[in-house]
């Protein structure tokens, strides 16, 4: 469990890099929608350090940078990058789930919920179709 515990904690200090990125590319009501996602990473993120180390893993630190899928210029690249943040932060949780049981698996639904919602709602901010997936976090 440790190493997908480990692995998510990874993904999500990239969400939240890519978050920089996507806010300065939106409108200012969609901009809020990037900080409300960015928050909620980070949230995630302090969740998941604290468990680690309760667990006496050792935590690997963020980069000081990371590179993104593509260069992000205008609005549609913007949306287009939340959309893939959530969908493959949403993989990361996914793959948490059947490593965890009891109290441990409920912040892994949760978490893989959270990106699931926010990616249809990237989606539809993009008019991308569908908005929403059948199984969220899952790789093709």
């Amino acid at each position: 469990m440790n190493t997908e515990l480990v692995a998510t904690l990874r993904a999500e200090y990239a969400a939240i890099f890519a978050y920089g990125a996507i806010g300065v590319r939106l409108p200012e009501a969609l901009a809020r929608a990037a900080r409300n996602a960015e928050a909620a990473h980070r949230a995630r993120r302090d969740e998941l350090l604290v468990q680690l180390s309760a667990a006496g893993v050792g935590i690997p630190g963020e980069q000081p940078a990371y590179e993104l899928p593509f260069k992000v210029t205008d609005e549609a690249s913007a949306l287009r990058l939340a959309i893939e943040v959530e969908e493959r932060t949403g993989a990361y949780w996914r793959a948490v789930l059947p490593v965890t049981a009891g109290d441990g698996r409920a912040p892994a639904l949760d978490a893989l919920t959270g990106c699931a919602r926010r990616a249809t709602y990237w989606r539809r901010q993009a008019g991308v179709s569908p908005i929403v997936v059948d199984f969220p976090g899952r790789t093709a």
